[in-house]
């Protein structure tokens, strides 16, 4: 029998150990509550209390000895004194004791939800949030109009600077002007030349910019920058041509300040504004009936003042050349004709101030009449028009020119 308890408690003993591994290992990721392994029986239980206990409820292997009505019953050893059987009570305690730390750590959890509750419930902490709301959007505002200020000063140093280089370009044509390093200013017909050449490289690099917008398919509002930046330089071109009229209109009569070819069709300064709405008709098709009624009115207004433009023209040139070939010109009257012929040619300038004005007129009216994305085909028709005219005068110049007769050289 002692070898028999010895053996059965060797298979309890190793059976418990591997009991043990088991739960220690499904432990490292448990999908239920941890539970707790049972304590192995000291040495000196009998087989009897060994039994027992790996019985569930400490209950005998026999059913015939349990007992209905849930009587608690004890198995005496055979031999040696008796030690009390590891019930369940202990697993319970532990139980016990795991629900009572997880109620303390949920005890603690809402307690510290109820402090964080109660401190945003608390006055001084609301009104330290309603400050600081008030205090970010004062910030943002403030950060808004500070913008609003630069973008405003951007715009008032633009035209600042557009009004200075006008001024000095007046004050140059009127003899006001002081240039460091020369003993006398430069002519205004140098100075025109000069600034004219610097507009037709800065419209050229808008046109250049307008031209990738459109071919990029930029939207409107995008497009309408680069229209009003094309608008305003021809203003720019007015003004300084204006200038030039008052300074020496002759010099913007002749044509000398622009290409061989584009002198060819100058009409009075500048551009003729009825050939201006015939090229831009080939290029901002299609137009509604609308459109097409604006622009047909459009041109028949401009004929009629560029005719009436034309005809006082001829009268004042006629008027001039009679005073200018007047017989028998005393030397005491001399002056008093060429104060007759210069009055003659100031009513010239006003004919071409008037002829900037209808040119003037004309663009802004078309771009009132067409689209934004039309009225940018129309800046562009205008200039690769230009543009084209002056290339032409630099192939001709530069063709290859044939030996002309013998007796030339």
């Amino acid at each position: 029998m002692a070898e028999f308890d010895q053996s059965a408690i060797f298979l309890y003993l190793e059976d418990g150990h591997d009991q043990e591994q088991q739960r220690q290992t499904l432990n490292i990721f448990p999908s239920q509550p941890m539970h707790v392994a049972e304590p192995i029986p000291a040495k000196g239980v009998s087989m009897g209390m060994v039994t027992a206990s790996m019985l569930p409820n400490g209950n005998s292997s026999s059913p015939k000895r349990q007992e209905q009505g849930g009587q608690h019953r004890s198995v005496a050893a055979p031999a040696g004194p008796v030690v009390p059987l590891p019930s369940n009570n202990l697993a319970k305690d532990n139980r016990n004791s795991l629900t009572k730390k997880e109620e303390t750590s949920g005890g603690k959890g809402a307690a510290s939800a109820g402090i964080v509750q109660e401190r945003v419930k608390d006055p001084k902490t609301l009104r330290r949030l309603a400050q600081n709301r008030e205090a970010a959007r004062k910030s943002r505002l403030r950060k808004k109009a500070y913008i609003q200020q630069l973008e405003t000063s951007r715009i008032r140093l633009s035209q600042l600077e557009q009004q200075v280089q006008v001024a000095r370009v007046q004050g140059v044509f009127l003899g006001t002007g002081e240039q460091p390093g020369f003993s006398s200013a430069p002519s205004p017909a140098a100075v025109f030349d000069v600034e004219y050449g610097r507009w037709v490289e800065e419209h050229s690099k808008l046109m250049f910019q307008l031209r990738a917008a459109l071919s990029e398919h930029l939207a409107d509002e995008q497009l309408q920058s680069f229209v009003n930046g094309g608008m305003a330089q021809h203003e720019e071109l007015l003004n300084l041509k204006g200038a030039m009229a008052r300074a020496d209109v002759f010099h913007l009569l002749s044509g000398v300040w622009v290409s061989p070819a584009e002198r060819c069709f100058l009409w009075l300064g500048g551009f003729r504004p009825s050939e201006v709405i015939k090229v831009m008709l080939k290029h901002v098709e299609p137009l509604s009936e609308g459109q097409i009624l604006g622009i047909y009115q459009l041109q028949q207004l401009v004929q009629e003042r560029e005719e009436a433009l034309n005809h006082s023209m001829e009268a004042t040139q006629q008027n001039i050349s009679d005073i200018v070939a007047a017989p028998d010109v005393a030397p005491a009257t001399f002056m008093g004709h060429m104060s007759l012929a210069m009055n003659k040619v100031a009513a010239m300038e006003s004919f071409v101030m008037q002829a900037d004005g209808l040119r003037q007129q004309t663009l802004h009216k078309l771009h009132h009449i067409l689209t934004t994305r039309q009225a940018a085909r129309c800046l562009l028709a205008i200039a690769d028009y230009f543009h084209r005219l002056r290339a032409l005068s630099t192939l001709w110049v530069a063709r290859p020119r044939q030996d002309d007769g013998p007796g030339l050289q």
